[in-house]
Order: structure tokens, then C-alpha cells, then sequence
């Protein structure tokens, strides 16, 4: 089978930059978001805009993308989208209302712990001992963080932590069903932006059943949230998730996956110097166990070349798991 050439390794490091400082930001952004905006909501606007655009994008520039998806292909990206954005990063803004961005991006940044534990339930894929010696330091992380002990930096919201521990559980299920299971369209936009739509919808619903519209008053949206909605649409939505779809592509996993650990830096720094989130030492000493513990997972997953390890590569209509060579 042919294979493209590989990109120069400046153009994947811009790329990692991008997702680096755009995905880092987005907790930064969804923080002022929601100062006026009840969460769900402004989850909804911001996918509807984003998924449209891509959908009308893609419709205008290639004829091929007008092919209307299969019945299959629609369902399947629904359930993409609910996992991933309904659930994934609608929980992001519905924990972040009382919870610091900084901490939620850590959180959030659990990511490669809870891939490993579902790929070794779900597909028995077992971990080798550093995995499984990641898996267990991060979540002796995650007590040292959360654990209700002292008061102001120290003290998180209870419910705030769980939806934020639940997220990532979300985006984990809805990245294995996409990449094992799902019938896609093939095109990547059409089915991002159908992805986007659906969860836009799923969203909205999560806010009327909380009651947000009772709560919300348009007249009292700020300049700043509706900066930050638009930016997290065009930036967050649209760019950087084109980005990371490209470094799947072309760039080792084991750069990629730096991002789980990069992003949080990110976070915590515009957190700080923007919306005063204060940091106590308890917390810097357990983000960086949680970090770490991800780094560890991140780089032994990278390096692993084992004869059932699987890549995901996009065939037709759907993602065909194929043997890693």
C-alpha cells in the first residue's frame, strides 16, 4: 500500500503548537464563556456554529461531500458526537462553573489513564507493568488534588470534580467507538461537522433539562463571552480539531500524545495570570505526580510495537483497525 511522504518535522511541531496552545486555552476560554452564558448553552452555540461552518465549507468546495450519508453513517456520528462533545466537553463547561479552569484541564488531562483502563476492559488489550504503574500514580494524583482537605486553593467544589472525572470517560468511549466500531463518512469534515450538529442539539437538551433557558437572560451576555464563544467555535472547534486530525495521520503517537500533558500546563498558566485562580502547593505537587503518571503511559504506549497493536486508518466509509506494521 503507497503511503504519503512524511511531513517535515517543522511543519509537525507548528501543528503540535497549535493544539499545544489552542486546546490549552479552550478551559481558559470556556471559563469566560460561561460568566454569562449557562454552560450547556453555550456548548450548543458553539458547536452549531462550528459544525454548520464546516459542513457548508466542505458542501462548497468539493462536490464529492454532497453525497448524503448513510442512515448508518448518520447514526454512528451522533453517537460520536454525543460521547465526545455532549458528554465530553459539554462536561467541561458544566464543571468548570465551580471549578478552576487550571484544575478541570488537569483533570481533563487523565485522558491517556482512563484509554488504557477501557482498551483493557473493552479489548483486553493489557497494559504493560509502566502502563499499569502510570495508571495507578495518576490516580494517587488525582486524591492528593482532590482530596477535601484545607481550605481556599485546597477546597474544590464535590460535584464540579465528578462531572469533570466523568468527561474524559466520555471522550475516551466516543474515541474507541469512532476508531473500532463506527461507520463514517468519509470525508473528515462532513463527519466532524455532523458530529458537531448532533451534539449541538444533545446539548440544548442537557440545558433545558437542568432548566439553563429559565436562568439565562440574553441582555446580560458580555463582550468577553461572546469573544470567548467565538473563539472557542472557530480556534477550538474548527481549527485545532483539523490539526490533531492531520497529526493522526502523519505524526507518531507518541508526539501526539504529548498533548495530554502539555495542555494543562497551558491552562493552569492563563488560569493564574487571568482569572486569578489561586495554587496552593498541594496542588502543584499533585499535578505534577498527575502529569508525570501520564507521561509515563503517553511514552510506553509510543514505543510500543507489539504484533497486536492497532492503528486506526480510514478506508471507504469507515475506520478499519488494521495490524501496525
Amino acid at each position: 500500500m503507497p503511503t504519503s511522504p512524511r511531513p517535515s518535522a517543522v511543519r509537525m511541531w507548528l501543528a503540535m503548537a497549535v493544539i499545544y496552545v489552542i486546546w490549552g486555552s479552550t478551559y481558559f476560554g470556556i471559563a469566560v464563556a460561561i460568566q454569562t452564558i449557562p454552560p450547556f448553552l453555550m456548548a450548543a452555540a458553539r458547536f452549531l456554529v462550528a459544525g454548520l461552518a464546516l459542513l457548508a465549507w466542505d458542501l462548497v468546495r468539493c462536490p464529492a461531500a454532497r453525497r448524503w450519508p448513510s442512515r448508518r453513517e448518520l447514526l454512528d456520528s451522533a453517537i460520536v458526537g454525543a460521547l465526545l462533545l455532549a458528554v465530553g466537553n459539554g462536561f467541561v463547561a458544566l464543571g468548570e462553573r465551580t471549578v478552576p479552569s487550571g484544575i478541570a484541564a488537569i483533570l481533563i488531562g487523565m485522558m491517556p489513564v482512563w484509554f488504557a483502563i477501557l482498551g483493557w476492559l473493552y479489548f483486553r488489550d493489557r497494559p504493560r507493568r509502566i502502563v499499569a504503574l502510570g495508571i495507578v500514580i495518576g490516580f494517587a494524583g488525582v486524591a492528593a488534588l482532590v482530596w477535601p482537605v484545607g481550605a481556599g486553593a485546597n477546597h474544590f467544589d464535590p460535584f464540579g470534580l465528578v462531572i469533570l472525572l466523568l468527561a474524559p470517560l466520555g471522550w475516551a468511549h466516543g474515541s474507541l467507538y469512532a476508531a473500532r466500531r463506527a461507520h463514517l463518512p468519509a470525508r473528515p469534515m462532513i463527519a466532524s461537522g455532523i458530529q458537531m450538529v448532533a451534539a449541538s442539539v444533545l446539548l440544548l437538551g442537557e440545558g433545558l433539562l437542568i432548566g439553563e433557558p429559565s436562568r439565562f437572560d440574553p441582555s446580560r451576555i458580555s463582550v468577553d463571552s461572546l469573544v470567548a464563544v467565538a473563539y472557542l467555535a472557530v480556534f477550538g472547534s474548527m481549527l485545532a480539531y483539523t490539526t490533531y486530525g492531520w497529526l493522526l495521520r502523519h505524526a507518531p503517537l507518541s508526539l501526539v500524545g504529548t498533548y495530554a500533558y502539555v495542555n494543562p500546563v497551558v491552562a493552569v498558566a492563563l488560569g493564574t495570570l487571568f482569572l486569578g485562580e489561586s495554587i496552593s502547593l498541594r496542588t502543584v505537587l499533585a499535578s505534577a505526580v498527575i502529569l508525570g503518571a501520564v507521561a509515563m503511559i503517553v511514552t510506553a504506549r509510543g514505543r510500543e510495537r507489539r504484533p497486536d497493536a492497532v492503528t486506526t486508518e480510514p478506508v471507504g466509509s469507515r475506520a478499519r483497525v488494521m495490524p501496525s506494521r
